[in-house]
């Protein structure tokens, strides 16, 4: 059986540069992937970006409304009637800003459609809570990994702090996406919460 798998860190704990890792490992097998992103995310515009500056282009973008499970079922569709191949996996990037509705999408492809879902992305928002996509995946995924980065005191990261001209800010919507004036930094507990005091 075919298994939806969260793959899911603080930012900069190199989670598109483990998606574009895997694609390379299918693909290197002779097995062809198709690579999405939520549209919301528009860094890189239609590319996944890893912040080691490798870069290479989704084969479709995910919008809010749209049924994920139909959109892949017909993106199958065209690529094997003008390659004659298969597809072997999903590979999905920045997850969270998937809708619940999507990731219950993901686990029928996986199930029904017997087409293995690997979903990458971070859990939780500047505030600490949790996005939806994050939230959805977390309780129905076969198969959780956390991939892990450190804080700039060493230990272990695990919130992502935001910047706004370079001050921590805990206000905002739920959604910035990196720009000349937000960054992010990931934290460990003992630093993020002594920012927020």
């Amino acid at each position: 059986m075919s298994k939806l798998y969260f793959r899911y860190g603080a930012m900069n704990s190199g989670k598109s540069t483990a998606l574009l890792q895997a694609a390379f490992n299918y693909e290197e097998r002779s097995q062809h992937v198709l690579l999405a992103k939520p549209a919301i995310d528009s860094k890189g515009d239609r590319s996944i970006v890893s912040r080691l500056g490798v870069t290479r282009q989704v084969d479709f973008l995910v919008e809010p409304t749209v049924n994920l499970r139909e959109l892949l079922a017909k993106t199958i569709a065209d690529f094997e009637a003008k390659t004659g191949n298969r597809i072997a996996c999903l590979l999905i990037d920045e997850a969270q800003f998937l809708t619940r509705e999507q990731v219950d999408q993901c686990l029928e492809i996986a199930v029904l459609d017997a087409i293995p879902v690997l979903a990458y992305g971070i859990r939780t928002d500047f505030k600490t809570n949790a996005f939806p996509g994050s939230m959805r995946l977390l309780e129905i995924a076969h198969s959780l990994e956390e991939l892990k980065t450190i804080c700039r005191c060493g230990r272990k990261a695990m919130f992502n702090g935001r910047l706004l001209n370079g001050k921590f800010t805990f206000d905002g919507e739920q959604v910035a996406i990196d720009g000349d004036q937000v960054t992010y930094e990931s934290l460990c507990a003992s630093c993020y919460l002594s920012q927020r005091s």
